[in-house]
């Protein structure tokens, strides 16, 4: 499976992936807020902070992270294209890009949110453990936090 920097001119298939699992996500409900997550997703593209796995051709999962927050910012896989490793894929790329000796962040869904089961394991295997309790959007999260080797 291989892990690509999204590209600015791929950003209508981008967001037709987002789009298609808006209603996993908080804060992206309106148009006007997928409009804004366009704007984000370019930005991060700018910066080489925007990473994806390409099937046949086709943008099947995406993530996004900033070296300067160091954090995890969003990451989606395509319904049918789940369980086929493309969200480890892309968390290993996005590790490797962050500097590891600092704390790196990320956050979730709650425990016992149905949402979170498959994002919270994704995040324990790859050692980040559960912090503080948070709201985003309205929704209620937490932050895990994979420590630093300092």
């Amino acid at each position: 499976m291989q892990v690509f920097f999204g590209r600015p001119e791929e950003i209508d298939e981008w967001m037709a992936l987002v789009r298609s699992v808006r209603d996993e996500f908080p804060g992206l409900e309106t148009e006007s807020a997928l409009d804004e997550h366009r704007r984000t997703v370019l930005k991060f593209m700018g910066k080489s902070q925007a990473i994806c796995v390409k099937e046949r051709g086709r943008i099947t999962a995406v993530l996004l992270f900033s070296r300067s927050r160091k954090m995890i910012c969003f990451l989606a896989v395509a319904h049918g294209f789940r369980r086929r490793g493309a969200a480890s894929a892309l968390m290993e790329k996005a590790l490797d890009e962050l500097d590891r000796s600092r704390d790196i962040t990320v956050s979730t869904f709650r425990e016992g949110d149905e949402k979170g089961t498959a994002p919270r394991a994704l995040y324990r295997k790859f050692g980040f453990a559960e912090d503080k309790l948070t709201v985003e959007f309205g929704y209620p999260n937490q932050v895990f936090v994979l420590k630093g080797n300092k």
